[in-house]
């Protein structure tokens, strides 16, 4: 059984930055496409990055491209997410997803495991 442990969110001033992260225990990410996605308040769930170590391959959506950095700590089997020059539009609950396959997708319904979540605020 995967578990997620996630952590890093907190409220921040426009323009700072954040580190979240993404603790996988006992899974090898050799072995796992990790992404992260986010749900702001009365907005769908959207898909921001994704990483598989194995295939040395990340992927972003548009909006977050060069702000945001998805990496990975192979000797922690911890992925980070990166969040720089933060805006208010940034806020929501930040979600890590796994599944036990090596190629990414941005699709929430292509993930079995979840994070609890953590919340970025960005408000002045």
């Amino acid at each position: 059984q995967v578990h997620i442990v996630e952590s890093g969110g907190a409220l921040v001033l426009p323009g700072a930055s954040l580190r979240l992260s993404c603790a996988i225990p006992g899974f090898s990410l050799d072995t796992l496409a990790v992404a992260w996605f986010r749900q702001a308040p009365g907005k769908e769930r959207e898909g921001l990055a994704c990483i598989s170590v194995p295939r040395g391959a990340e992927y972003y959506v548009d909006s977050v491209k060069g702000r945001f950095t998805i990496f990975s700590d192979q000797f922690e089997d911890t992925v980070y997410l990166r969040l720089n020059s933060l805006k208010p539009e940034d806020t929501a609950v930040y979600y890590c997803a796994t599944d036990q396959r090596t190629w990414c997708s941005d699709r929430e319904n292509q993930y079995t495991y979840w994070g609890q979540g953590t919340q970025v605020t960005v408000s002045s």
